[in-house]
């Protein structure tokens, strides 16, 4: 425990020296109500709100400059999301939000390495987000990489590969045919994201802990515009 609190401590006076002053700034005056609390469910429901408007095709319309102008004072994040870099899964658009409501870290495959996850404790420890949605989508082509099993081009691409074959070798036995260890092997490679993340980081699990913060796994569909919710993560259930 000693050793957690002198981590935590490390972290907030490295962060402190570059990111403080923007993480203290009283949060805009139009989104004064986004800074108080609410519950995980409160606020997954406000993103399933925002997804079905998004699937609808009646989005909110936003008066961008006033919001912007705002926002140039701070930040207050309540959701961070990790995502894949995939150009048709933007999670501002699929929760129809706005800037300032998300933060956003993406990468091939929704995994995150050393950088990933330390940005995550940024948003986290430093800009008061209390939830995190770990977010993939269907027919993913880092995931299908992983389910060919051929060696990639590059060494980059063979570690976006690495990351994500354990949940493509969990679900090959109880797969029938590619179409259907894709599906699956998406949905396994959200759960096992969610893990790394949570297990690579002592912040996170501390804040899991504390009941600060509840994760979310989800996939978003291509053909419908729907995300669904897959599970959920918080510190009883981790324990």
């Amino acid at each position: 425990m000693k050793r957690l609190v002198l981590h935590l401590v490390l972290i907030s006076s490295f962060l402190s020296a570059g990111f403080a002053q923007q993480a203290t700034m009283a949060p805009p005056s139009a989104h004064a109500a986004q800074a108080q609390p609410s519950s995980a469910d409160a606020i997954w429901a406000d993103l399933m709100a925002g997804n079905r408007r998004f699937v609808s095709g009646k989005t909110k319309a936003v008066s961008v400059i006033p919001l912007r102008d705002g926002l140039a004072k701070g930040q207050q994040p309540k959701v961070a999301v990790l995502a894949c870099s995939d150009s048709r899964v933007g999670p501002e658009i699929i929760f129809d939000k706005n800037l300032g409501d998300l933060f956003v870290v993406r990468s091939a495959g929704n995994i995150a390495d050393a950088i990933g996850i330390g940005s995550l404790e940024y948003a986290v420890e430093h800009l008061g987000s209390t939830v995190l949605v770990v977010l993939g989508h269907t027919r993913c082509g880092a995931v299908s990489a992983a389910c060919s099993s051929d060696k990639m081009p590059t060494a980059n691409l063979q570690a976006i590969v690495d990351k994500i074959s354990p949940a493509v070798t969990k679900v090959r036995p109880q797969s029938k045919g590619a179409d259907d260890l894709l599906e699956k092997a998406v949905v396994e490679n959200v759960h096992l994201s969610a893990h790394d993340v949570i297990t690579s980081s002592p912040v996170l699990r501390h804040f899991l802990h504390d009941g600060k913060l509840t994760v979310f796994e989800a996939v978003y569909k291509l053909d419908s515009g729907e995300v669904v919710k897959l599970g959920e993560i918080s510190g009883s259930s981790h324990e």
